[in-house]
């Protein structure tokens, strides 16, 4: 792991399957190289604020963060109201990566400040593809505040 005062997407995912397609998927088109990866809301809220476990941490912002919404101890939905209402956080890209296609969660995400919405498809390659165009979209095509 990179020092963690120099990462590119922050990935909050509590499965552990996902997140390492996710990350495989990120290698293939090297863009895994500074990636850091917490599996509940309250780490990425901390890891985020430098509190916690993460208290020593140089603060700086991931160009992204690739957000579960079905996550332990404190859920992404929550976590994403923390980020977008933090003067210092709110301009940090954040892509939802869920397995909900409900509609209630896909409004809600973005009444509290999602700057996307994906469905993480169910089939492996699918799945591989999203999560490449997602990498080269935020990572290399968009441009952050």
């Amino acid at each position: 792991m990179h020092g963690l005062s120099a990462i590119d997407i922050l990935m909050v995912e509590d499965n552990p399957r996902d997140a390492e397609l996710a990350l495989r998927a990120l290698r293939k088109q090297n863009l895994a190289n500074r990636v850091f990866v917490v599996e509940d809301g309250v780490k990425a809220l901390d890891f985020l604020f430098c509190r916690g476990e993460y208290a020593g941490r140089e603060m700086s912002r991931p160009k992204v963060v690739l957000l579960d919404l079905k996550l332990p101890k404190i859920n992404g939905l929550e976590v994403l109201a923390e980020i977008k209402k933090d003067e210092r956080m709110r301009c940090i890209p954040v892509v939802v990566v869920s397995s909900s296609a409900e509609d209630p969660d896909v409004r809600r995400a973005f009444d509290l400040g999602a700057n996307s919405y994906v469905v993480k498809p169910v089939e492996f390659d699918a799945f591989m593809q999203a999560m490449t165009q997602i990498g080269m979209y935020w990572l290399v095509v968009n441009k952050i505040c």
